[in-house]
């Protein structure tokens, strides 16, 4: 479980890169208006967003909400509350497609934006370390018992019993990796998603400012996770877990035979 919080402190920068540039790379996205004539007219909006790509038919409705001489709209705060970027002035949040490039991920959202999901992502890897390592580690003593059995005399201790066959090993391994996805995959979901969310550095110090605690029990709020997630944290599960048998099976199977030949 150490090692698999060490392991998330480092990878989540570079995890977040390979999750941006995926997304870019699947995603059509439909351009709204002209980014050029947006940014000429509001240098603002380009400096805090950058590479966004505002929608100009929202931002004329909006416009034309805060106008003075405009009596179309009676209750401005109601309708602005169905859009919520728009009392910030930005328009809409950028998509995390358009955020991809280490560059702009620190201009828009800050240097901790780098280390986003680093809670689900501790929670993750710890959980998949320590049930994969304590369910083979299971499964490799009862193995070593059950050898122990057919061995006469009987062995003075599990040392001498002798290495297990390459192919059990290899299945008992693939079985705890099996077991440790489907343990970790609700905070391995919370991490994915929480990483295709852009949020602004300033919004986030609007939070920091205003105490602004995050909603869920205290399990998700600990861990990173979102209420609103709930419904969506075993997508995937079934493919997860045969990722991880078959990737963790192959590993070991493929070191114990390269021992086995090489001495």
């Amino acid at each position: 479980m150490a090692a698999g919080a060490m392991e998330a402190v480092i990878c989540t920068p570079f995890e977040l890169l390979k999750i941006r540039r995926q997304v870019s790379s699947a995603s059509h996205l439909k351009k709204f208006g002209s980014v050029g004539v947006m940014q000429e007219s509001t240098p603002l909006i380009s400096k805090l967003l950058p590479g966004s790509t505002p929608n100009m038919k929202t931002w004329n409705n909006t416009l034309g909400m805060l106008s003075t001489l405009s009596t179309s709209h009676i209750d401005i705060v109601g309708v602005l509350k169905q859009y919520p970027w728009m009392l910030t002035g930005s328009g809409r949040p950028p998509f995390a497609s358009e955020v991809k490039e280490p560059s702009k991920i620190v201009s828009l959202e800050g240097w901790s934006a780098l280390w986003r999901g680093l809670r689900p992502g501790i929670a993750q890897k710890c959980v998949f370390g320590g049930f994969f390592f304590s369910t083979w580690q299971f499964f490799h003593i009862a193995m070593l018992d059950w050898k122990a059995l057919d061995m006469n005399p009987p062995p003075r201790s599990i040392d001498d019993v002798g290495p297990v066959s390459p192919l059990a090993s290899s299945l008992a391994v693939g079985f705890s990796g099996m077991v440790a996805a489907a343990a970790s995959h609700p905070f391995d979901t919370a991490k994915t998603r929480s990483q295709c969310i852009v949020t602004p550095k300033y919004i986030t110090m609007e939070r920091k400012l205003l105490r602004w605690e995050p909603p869920g029990i205290w399990l998700e709020r600990v861990t990173g996770m979102s209420p609103a997630d709930r419904n969506i944290m075993f997508r995937g599960l079934k493919l997860r877990m045969l990722c991880s048998g078959i990737a963790s099976f192959a590993l070991v199977g493929s070191y114990l035979l390269s021992l086995d030949y090489l001495f």
